[in-house]
């Protein structure tokens, strides 16, 4: 089965700008923990998730990090996009989370592309809108939201409903772009409520109800 025949949106290509797309472009696994690009580096390749994820983060000079978004299997990278359209450099940097599978699109190829499917257009722009989008309520979380309340919603989220989440508190500060002592102080205004319990690199959410209903605050 070819690659972009997995992809909602590449499926429906026409199949001559099809076969261009996945005669140029390549397939690679990258390990976990690798930084697939970083600031000030070059975009060369439209970056496509077939399994995994990339995490891409900004990183302040001061060493503080927050995470902007993921990219998950069947997704593009909007910086990348914007990037290769733009002639730019990155700006912020991605992280593989886990073992990726990934197709590279060659700066050229996605040129071709991009002039030759208009279902290859749609499913390139759709994807940049959409998080744009995502983004643009990142900013509003981060600007005017109460942290305690973005902090439950995050828990709430990691978890699953598994109860737990196997994280620290620098990793929760770089999620929610904030520093760790911020966290480590709320962290042990949840822990004073009942709302959880800590150990070393792990989070038990004693009560889900109430992070809930926390989460819900407007």
């Amino acid at each position: 089965m070819s690659w972009a025949s997995e992809i909602e949106g590449l499926n429906r290509i026409e199949p001559g700008a099809r076969a261009t797309l996945e005669r140029d472009s390549r397939r690679v696994t990258v390990p976990a923990g690798t930084v697939v690009f970083g600031p000030g580096a070059q975009a060369d390749n439209l970056i496509v998730v077939l399994r995994g994820a990339v995490r891409v983060q900004h990183v302040s000079e001061s060493g503080r990090q927050i995470v902007l978004y993921r990219v998950n299997p069947g997704e593009t990278c909007i910086m990348t996009t914007a990037c290769l359209m733009a002639h730019e450099a990155y700006s912020a940097e991605g992280v593989t989370e886990t073992e990726v599978d990934a197709v590279m699109v060659p700066r050229r190829t996605f040129d071709t592309m991009i002039g030759l499917s208009s279902d290859f257009r749609t499913f390139v722009f759709d994807a940049y809108a959409q998080r744009m989008t995502d983004l643009f309520l990142l900013i509003e979380d981060v600007a005017f939201q109460r942290m305690d309340i973005r902090l439950a919603q995050k828990l709430l989220e990691l978890s699953k409903g598994a109860g737990s989440v196997g994280t620290t508190h620098q990793q929760l500060a770089a999620e929610l772009g904030t520093a760790r002592e911020v966290i480590s102080r709320l962290l042990q205004e949840f822990r004073r409520r009942g709302l959880i319990t800590s150990a070393r690199g792990e989070i038990v959410l004693n009560d889900a109800a109430g992070l809930r209903n926390l989460a819900a605050t407007d």
